[in-house]
C-alpha cells in the first residue's frame, strides 16, 4: 500500500504545528528513491545543469532538461511533495509566458508545485499562477538565475537597503499567493525576521537554523560534486572516495581477468555450434 504524497496543505500545516521539515534535491530516479524516504519535499532543481551536466552556471538549462528530470522523479518517488524549478527565460517574459511553461512541466511531470526565483518584480506572475492552479515556491536572496547582474554568488541583505527589498519580496510574494518561499543566502537575523513575519513556510539555504524548512543540493551533502563548496553545505558522507574506491578495485579485477568470475559468467547444455568454433 503506497504512501500519500504529501500536498501544498501539509507542507504549510508544518509552519503552523513548528514543524521544522526538510527539503531535498532529486534529478534522477535512484536520488529520488533513497530522498524521498527522508524529505518532506523533492526539488528538482535547475542545479541540475551544474550538478549532472557540468555547467559553470544553471542558465544554459532548458525546459526540456527540466521535465525529463522532473518525470524521473515524480515516477520514483511516492511521499514527498515534488516541486520543479521553472528554467531561466521560461517565465521572464510575461504572466502568460510563465502560465503556459508551468502548465507544461506539471501535465509532463505530474509535479505539485514549480519554483521560480525573483522578488516584488515577479508577483504579479506568481498571482497570476496561483489563481490558476499553480502552487508556487517563490526564491529571494541569491538568485542563480541572476547571478550575472547581481556581481556573483555572494551573501545578500549585506545593507539595510537590500535588506529592505528582501523583506519587501517575501511579502510581496506571500501576498501574491505563493504557498512557501526559499531564502538562499541571506544574513541569518534577516531570515529569522522573515520566518517570524511572513504566514507562510519559509525554506533556508544558507540563511537561519530557525527557517520553517531547509533545502540542500543532496549530491553536495555527500560529497559528489566537486568544491569549493558554500559555507553551509556539511558532508554528511564522502561517496566521492567510496565510489573511487570501488571503481578502482573493479578496473583492476578487469585488468587482472580475475573479472568475471566463473560464477559470473553462463553455461549453456547446448553444444556450440561447429561452424561457430571454427
Amino acid at each position: 500500500m503506497q504512501n500519500k504524497r504529501k500536498t501544498v496543505r501539509d507542507i504549510r500545516a508544518l509552519k503552523k504545528q513548528k514543524q521544522a521539515f526538510v527539503c531535498l534535491t532529486a534529478y534522477t530516479a535512484p536520488m529520488a528513491q533513497l530522498a524521498d524516504q527522508h524529505a518532506d519535499m523533492l526539488l528538482v532543481g535547475d542545479s541540475v545543469g551544474m550538478v549532472i551536466y557540468g555547467y559553470d552556471s544553471t542558465l544554459p538549462v532548458t525546459l526540456d532538461i527540466m521535465v525529463a528530470h522532473g518525470r524521473a522523479v515524480v515516477k520514483a518517488s511516492q511521499r514527498a511533495l515534488v516541486v520543479v524549478d521553472m528554467p531561466f527565460g521560461s517565465y521572464q517574459e510575461n504572466p502568460a509566458q510563465a502560465f503556459r511553461n508551468a502548465a507544461h512541466i506539471m501535465a509532463e511531470t505530474g509535479c505539485t508545485a514549480v519554483k521560480l526565483e525573483g522578488g516584488a518584480e515577479m508577483a504579479e506572475t506568481v498571482s497570476f499562477l496561483a489563481q490558476r492552479g499553480v502552487p508556487v515556491v517563490g526564491h529571494i536572496g541569491l538568485q542563480p538565475q541572476s547571478v550575472h547582474s547581481a556581481g556573483g554568488y555572494r551573501v545578500q541583505g549585506r545593507s539595510a537597503a537590500e535588506a529592505e527589498e528582501i523583506v519587501r519580496s517575501a511579502e510581496a510574494l506571500a501576498q501574491a499567493g505563493a504557498f512557501a518561499i526559499v531564502c538562499e543566502c541571506i544574513d541569518s537575523d534577516l531570515a529569522d525576521l522573515i520566518t517570524n513575519r511572513i504566514d507562510i513556510p519559509i525554506i533556508g539555504i544558507g540563511a537561519s537554523a530557525a527557517c520553517d524548512g531547509q533545502v540542500i543540493v543532496t549530491d553536495d551533502i555527500l560529497a559528489l560534486t566537486a568544491g569549493p563548496h558554500p559555507r553551509f553545505v556539511s558532508h554528511y558522507a564522502n561517496l566521492q572516495d567510496v565510489i573511487g574506491a570501488a571503481l578502482k578495485r573493479f578496473s583492476e579485477d578487469v585488468r587482472a581477468r580475475s573479472f568475471p568470475s566463473q560464477e559470473q559468467t553462463y553455461k549453456v547444455s547446448a553444444p556450440i555450434p561447429a561452424e561457430a568454433a571454427e
